[in-house]
């Protein structure tokens, strides 16, 4: 349990760093509290969404997954991230990704960045 806790939490950081720094990217609330809690449920949103859609999509992207190296995932992941921007939007969390291309993908390599170093230096209780 405190595995997901710690997950959900990383998510949530991933993307509030990515609001602060991509532009169009934002989780808006008219509280301090409200932006937390906002983040909190993207966090586990984005992580249920990573969980079952996510490894689909990597089979099925995977000849560009291939010819690209890998760098097609930031795509997958942008890809990720519109949905959670769809399901929080039929949701009522306020959270926008913006135009698709420039400012999702920007997001989605600041979102895995800001990921691998969180799971680095957090650690992760199994």
């Amino acid at each position: 349990m405190r595995g997901i806790i710690v997950k959900i939490v990383v998510n949530a950081l991933a993307i509030w760093v990515a609001t602060l720094i991509v532009p169009h990217v934002q989780v808006t609330g008219s509280s301090g509290t409200n932006k937390v809690l906002s983040l909190v449920i993207i966090g586990a949103l984005f992580g249920v969404v990573n969980a079952f859609i996510k490894p689909v999509v990597t089979v099925f992207s995977l000849p560009f997954l291939i010819l690209t190296l890998g760098l097609f995932s930031f795509v997958v992941n942008a890809f990720m991230l519109k949905i959670v921007d769809w399901i929080s939007g039929a949701l009522g969390i306020p959270f926008e990704t913006g135009p698709f291309f420039w400012s999702t993908i920007l997001a989605a390599i600041v979102v895995t960045l800001v990921s691998m170093v969180l799971n680095v230096v957090i650690p992760d209780a199994r």
